[in-house]
């Protein structure tokens, strides 16, 4: 998808955006959770699958667990929004309850997966999940064929560590940006300082996002992402709404990060005047009634 409002704004030769909310189950993720539970043999797929989500990999397992006919078991948040519970759910999943930081679901999913010998698919840190996230950015390049740049979500990495391998790998001069937010910025720090670090029970409306880099994510984006950058949750909702009014569609606030840097002109003008630039909407799986309430705390809005 085009968007002249944006070319002109920052007065680059074209920008693109990928339309990952247009993907089964509403995001990226799909792609992940299918080329992993893809790869497990018969007798693993005769065992069944477990997963750990707030939403959107949860979706993509259930889904892709379904089609294959694996038994799926999607450990989820208590805070998680009735749309993405009853999404999964449609899927066929069973789900189990677990506190709301994303280590205590991990920590459960962890434990459950070695008492009933069911395969973790890791919402990021599988390599078969980050290796299907990179069919994003080798689609990208496939049908725009040259861009400068690519700006990208981050989270737990795998979209992005995803992306800077299939984008690098085709055009090694490209540059790869991550996008987060500034309410849940250990991708950032982590990246900056060079050492792992972690987020602590991060507040922001960008649900997805709120991940830490896994062990496989962080080196990669280490060596091939070129650069971290942070919003604001205003800045965020903002961008939700550009999406919503300019251009018609439904982007969730994790999946809308990576236009902030754009829309606010965050970027050294370096990396955008003159250039070809893409932008990865990973997913529009909105809860309405969350983001109209949202849209209160922010008057300014």
């Amino acid at each position: 998808m085009r968007s002249r409002t944006l070319d002109t704004l920052i007065n680059a030769k074209g920008i693109y955006i990928k339309c990952e909310n247009f993907q089964r189950t509403g995001s990226f993720k799909f792609r992940g959770a299918w080329n992993a539970l893809s790869h497990l043999s018969k007798e693993k797929r005769k065992r069944g699958v477990i997963a750990h989500s707030s939403g959107n990999h949860a979706q993509a397992v259930a889904l892709a667990a379904k089609i294959l006919g694996v038994k799926a078991v999607i450990v989820m948040p208590e805070n998680t929004s009735e749309l993405k519970k009853k999404a999964t759910e449609h899927y066929g999943a069973e789900i189990i309850f677990s506190g709301n930081r994303p280590q205590d679901r991990a920590i459960m999913a962890e434990s459950i997966a070695q008492e009933k010998g069911y395969s973790l698919i890791h919402p990021h840190n599988d390599y078969q999940v980050i290796f299907g996230a990179g069919t994003v950015a080798y689609e990208f390049l496939r049908d725009v064929r040259k861009l400068d740049l690519i700006l990208a979500p981050v989270g737990g990495g795998g979209l992005l560590s995803g992306t800077a391998i299939a984008a690098k790998g085709l055009l090694p001069n490209i540059k790869v940006i991550g996008v987060e937010p500034k309410k849940a910025d250990d991708a950032y720090r982590s990246f900056k300082s060079g050492k792992h670090i972690t987020g602590e029970n991060p507040d922001t409306i960008a649900n997805g996002l709120k991940t830490s880099l896994g062990e496989n994510t962080f080196p990669i984006i280490q060596e091939h992402v070129d650069d971290i950058i942070t919003v604001s949750e205003e800045q965020i909702l903002k961008s939700m709404i550009f999406y919503l009014e300019r251009l018609k569609i439904v982007a969730e606030p994790s999946g809308a990060v990576s236009l902030s840097p754009l829309l606010f002109q965050l970027l050294d003008e370096k990396l955008t005047k003159n250039k070809r630039i893409g932008v990865i909407l990973s997913g529009g799986n909105v809860d309405l009634i969350q983001f109209f309430s949202n849209l209160k705390t922010h008057p300014s809005l």
